[in-house]
């Protein structure tokens, strides 16, 4: 599924242990920015960042391999409020951290402001992609905390999203992260949405004003969108779901294979 090669040469940083980032720049409270780049342009990105982002290594590893599972409504009513552009809103997944062997349930909640904050529940690895009992009170209980409504009864597995990440974070001055995304693969009822090997889903974790990351960003000339993969991939899957700013990369950033008849 994956290459095994990370498309970018971070190998002039210095390294950063995943305790280190926890404890210093975890950033489950944060203001994401993201931004769709070329290959080339995040390679200027990681050449140009100050000394203070490191590369997370874990277990002398640069990347991770991420399996997510999305939790949705039958109509995709959570992927909806997010092409609706709605200020408030969430996901909630099944995601597998492959190498680590480590699996959780996780609710991402967008307040107003434009603030997420995650919060994360343990689950067993075997339980990946599901939604048991215990997981759906997780999923409840973290959506009534953020005075969000919605009948978890109701949400099933929809899309899998496949990817590998690198993390660059300053845990000495910004307390803050980036991530680095790339072989970008979902996958939905036999249909198949992948992000070109020849790009990098580039985001930036952190306060609600612009950090430095995402100055050397926009002296590059790269801009900050309104991305999620799960949304994209499902808004070039689904014609009920329109979203002519995703649609308008189909073909160039992002590619689409059709279920088989």
């Amino acid at each position: 599924m994956f290459a095994d090669a990370l498309p970018l040469d971070v190998s002039a940083r210095g390294t950063v242990s995943l305790a280190e980032v926890l404890v210093e720049a975890p950033n489950l409270t944060r203001v994401d920015r993201k931004y769709l780049v070329d290959v080339r342009t995040a390679q200027a990105l990681v050449d140009r960042l100050p000394e203070a982002y490191r590369t997370l290594s874990v277990a002398g590893r640069t990347f991770t391999t991420y399996r997510s599972t999305y939790f949705d409504t039958e109509d995709l009513a959570s992927c909806r409020a997010h092409v609706q552009q709605r200020r408030r809103r969430w996901k909630a997944r099944s995601r597998l951290y492959v190498e680590d062997g480590l699996c959780r349930v996780e609710v991402k909640a967008r307040d107003g402001r434009g603030v997420t904050a995650k919060t994360v529940s343990d689950s067993a690895v075997d339980a990946y992609g599901l939604l048991d009992e215990a997981g759906a009170a997780f999923v409840g209980a973290t959506l009534a905390a953020h005075a969000m409504t919605a009948d978890v009864l109701t949400l099933r597995p929809t899309m899998e999203v496949g990817y590998r990440r690198t993390t660059l974070a300053d845990t000495t001055e910004e307390m803050s992260r980036l991530t680095l995304d790339w072989r970008v693969q979902c996958t939905l009822d036999g249909e198949r949405v992948w992000l070109d090997h020849g790009y990098v889903l580039v985001e930036s974790k952190g306060g609600l004003r612009p950090g430095r990351a995402d100055r050397v960003l926009t002296e590059l000339g790269a801009r900050p969108r309104s991305f999620s993969k799960y949304v994209a991939a499902a808004s070039l899957m689904r014609d009920d779901l329109p979203d002519n700013d995703v649609r308008a990369l189909h073909g160039r950033e992002l590619h689409l294979e059709r279920a088989s008849a």
